[in-house]
C-alpha cells in the first residue's frame, strides 16, 4: 500500500462558483477569466493532476484575472482523464506516462496563439501547480514567448540542460513536501546559479505540503493560512514585476 504522495485531501473542499467561461481552441478546451477592464496582458494557469475542471485550479484562475490579467487554463490533458481521488496510487507512474508534463508544448503553442490573435495580448506568463510547476520549468526552457513563469512544487531533475531558463522563473515550494526533497531544491538553486542567465528566485514556505498555495480560503487551516497568501502575493508580485 502505498501512501499517498500529495497529502492533498481534495474530497473535503468546497465547492466554487466560478467567475470565467468556457472556451473550444482548435482541440483543446479551456477556461477562461478576463478582467472587466481591456488589457493586453495574460497568464496561462497550468492545471495539476486532477485537471482543468477542478474548483481549485479554477478559483486561481479568478484570483489572477482579478489583478488584471486575461486568465486561462486550457485542458492539457487533451479530454483524456485527469487523475481521480478514487484512483490508486500504485497505478500513478503507469498514469503519468500517459500524462507527461515536458510534452506539453503543442498545447502551450495553440493557447499562445489564441491569446494574441483572439484575445490581443501581448505579454503573456505562465503559472503551474505541481504537475503544471513542472511544465512550467520545461516551457520556460523552450518558449521564448513565455515572458514570465511560476512553478510551483514541480521541479525536472537530473540534466544540466535544465537550468539555462529563457526568462524569469519563481520556484516555489513547500517545506513539508515530501515529494520534493530539499536536497532537490539545494541542486535547482545551484544549478540555476551555474547555468541561468535570467531572473529567478527559489523560495521554500515553512511546514507547507504539497499542493498548499492552491487552496481556496474557506479550505486553509489557519497555522497555514499566512503562508498560502504569501505564495499567492509573491507569485503575482511576480508576474506583475515582469508583465
Amino acid at each position: 500500500q502505498m501512501a499517498d504522495p500529495f497529502l492533498y485531501h481534495t474530497g473535503e473542499r468546497s465547492q466554487y462558483g466560478c467567475l470565467g467561461h468556457e472556451v473550444q481552441i482548435e482541440h483543446i478546451k479551456a477556461y477562461v477569466c478576463t478582467p472587466s477592464f481591456f488589457t493586453d496582458k495574460a497568464v496561462i494557469v497550468v492545471h495539476d493532476i486532477f485537471g482543468w475542471l477542478f474548483p481549485d485550479i479554477r478559483y486561481i484562475v479568478d484570483l489572477i484575472a482579478g489583478h488584471g490579467y486575461i486568465t486561462i487554463c486550457p485542458d492539457f490533458f487533451k479530454g483524456t482523464d485527469p487523475w481521480k481521488t478514487t484512483d490508486h496510487w500504485a497505478d500513478f507512474a503507469d498514469w503519468m506516462k500517459h500524462h507527461d508534463p515536458m510534452k506539453v508544448d503543442k498545447e502551450a503553442d495553440v493557447v499562445l496563439k489564441y491569446l494574441k490573435e483572439q484575445c490581443g495580448a501581448k505579454k503573456i506568463g505562465i503559472v503551474g501547480f505541481s504537475w503544471g510547476g513542472m511544465a512550467v520549468h520545461h516551457l520556460m526552457l523552450k518558449n521564448p514567448q513565455l515572458t514570465a513563469g511560476v512553478s510551483l512544487y514541480g521541479i525536472i531533475r537530473d540534466s544540466e540542460e535544465r537550468y539555462n531558463l529563457l526568462n524569469p522563473t519563481f520556484f516555489i515550494f513547500g517545506e513539508k513536501d515530501h515529494t520534493i526533497s530539499y536536497d532537490q531544491i539545494t541542486l535547482l538553486e545551484e544549478k540555476l546559479q551555474q547555468y541561468c542567465k535570467v531572473a529567478y528566485e527559489i523560495k521554500v514556505y515553512p511546514g507547507q505540503v504539497h499542493g498548499f498555495a492552491q487552496l481556496k480560503p474557506e479550505d486553509m487551516k489557519p497555522d497555514d493560512k499566512p503562508y498560502i497568501e504569501e505564495a499567492r502575493k509573491d507569485m503575482i508580485d511576480w508576474i506583475k514585476m515582469f508583465i
